[in-house]
């Protein structure tokens, strides 16, 4: 059987590290970032875009979920509503498949810390502080697993998952 590890989180909180981490630790992987599937110069939110980010990344997952090759397939992207979630979930096939649902968590105070020493090194502008705390505890009311990344290390969180 296989299984989708739909994960979510803020901007900052480790998607992308932990999904990559999971690929190789997890046998017959494939890892698809929503961001991959939206990456535009300018980058611009319209109903329009909305509706083709939504249809690439259902027909991506959905052609690994009928590969025969991939056992796990890892999907990771700013999630922050349920009906984003389910949006993406009700538009799968996966009558064969474990779907488990991730919601990344992490303080306030870590997160500034990650988002502070990525906006250091030139990978994210000032503005994401912001915008990722704003987003930070709407993870809470979703109807997903959470785990915590506060203080620990990518292996540790991809661990946890793994044992989910």
């Amino acid at each position: 059987m296989k299984t989708l590890y739909l994960i979510g989180g803020t901007m900052g909180v480790g998607k992308t590290a932990v999904s990559q981490q999971l690929k190789k630790d997890l046998p017959n992987s494939v890892f698809l970032d929503g961001d991959w599937c939206w990456d535009a110069d300018p980058f611009q939110v319209t109903e329009e875009t909305q509706v083709m980010v939504m249809r690439n990344i259902c027909y991506l997952l959905n052609s690994f979920l009928h590969c025969t090759v991939y056992e796990n397939i890892i999907f990771c992207w700013v999630m922050h509503e349920q009906t984003i979630i389910d949006s993406i979930t009700d538009r799968l096939d996966t009558e064969d498949c474990k779907v488990i649902k991730i919601s990344l968590t992490i303080d306030e105070i870590n997160l500034r810390n990650r988002l502070s020493s990525d906006i250091a090194r030139g990978i994210r502008t000032a503005d994401v502080i912001e915008r990722s705390l704003a987003r930070i505890y709407k993870y809470s009311a979703l109807n997903t697993v959470k785990v915590d990344t506060s203080n620990k290390t990518i292996s540790e969180i991809a661990d946890e998952i793994i044992a989910l």
